[in-house]
């Protein structure tokens, strides 16, 4: 697992989930978890599979209620982040399922489809 440096935790002033971050999530829940980790954080940020990872910690994550006055905001995306994936109450499977609708999500956007991304918090 990568650990969490001063400059991770203290990195409060990100919008959403950064990218970045995805290896610090790698040892938080069991083997398929790891190999999405693995497989994602080798990607380059603009990856359509690291996007959609992107948009399954965001939604997983109440990054769209952040704000500079928030607890969560304070305390930064990278405590936030893991707080939110050991708290998931489902398997690795269903956690797995939500990344691929979000992957399912980022295709049909990049791909012209249907209404832009669903961030409704």
């Amino acid at each position: 697992m990568q650990q969490l440096t001063d400059e991770m935790i203290n990195d409060t002033a990100e919008l959403f989930f950064p990218a970045r971050l995805i290896p610090i999530l790698r040892d938080l829940r069991g083997e398929p978890w790891r190999q999405l980790v693995d497989r994602v954080a080798k990607l380059p940020d603009t990856h359509p599979d690291t996007l959609a990872f992107v948009l399954m910690m965001i939604k997983l994550s109440p990054c769209l209620k952040c704000h500079s006055n928030n607890y969560r905001f304070l305390r930064g995306c990278a405590l936030c982040s893991t707080q939110s994936i050991q708290a998931f109450k489902g398997t690795d499977l269903e956690l797995i399922h939500l990344y691929r609708e979000a992957q399912d999500e980022i295709q049909q956007y990049l791909h012209g489809g249907v209404a832009p991304l669903s961030l409704a918090a």
